[in-house]
């Protein structure tokens, strides 16, 4: 799916935006560093309450809801544990909070996948030229 596509479905639900941020790749799609097929947002533990009464837990991991095409996480730990600091520090576009490209590198770092390898020096490079 488009990520624009994606955000509109998220404005939709109408999230309080000092509760949560997108992570994930979406704060490089945002940036035109790179595409995104999904969106991933970190929430509050009072928002998580709230998704929680209404949807049911993902099958194998009780702290992600899947609601239409967004992935809503509890917490994104161990790779990042201050969930309230990283929201409050997260960078505002198009209304939408990401976050920042320096926890999202510190995030990847900690995943260390091969595809986070890879995002880790499109960010540098953006970073450099910006």
């Amino acid at each position: 799916m488009e990520f624009k596509k994606l955000l509109e479905e998220l404005k939709k639900l109408n999230l309080p935006v000092e509760q949560y941020a997108i992570f994930g790749s979406g704060p490089m799609a945002i940036r035109s560093i790179r595409e995104s097929s999904d969106l991933d947002i970190v929430v509050l533990d009072e928002l998580w309450q709230k998704f929680v009464s209404k949807y049911s837990t993902k099958e194998g991991n009780e702290s992600i809801i899947q609601v239409g095409n967004i992935e809503i996480c509890k917490d994104i730990l161990p790779w990042l544990d201050d969930t309230e600091e990283m929201i409050k520090r997260s960078d505002i576009i198009e209304g939408l909070p990401f976050l920042t490209l320096e926890d999202t590198i510190n995030f990847k770092t900690k995943l260390g996948r091969e595809k986070d390898k890879k995002d880790i020096e499109l960010i540098k490079e953006y970073l450099e030229k910006n």
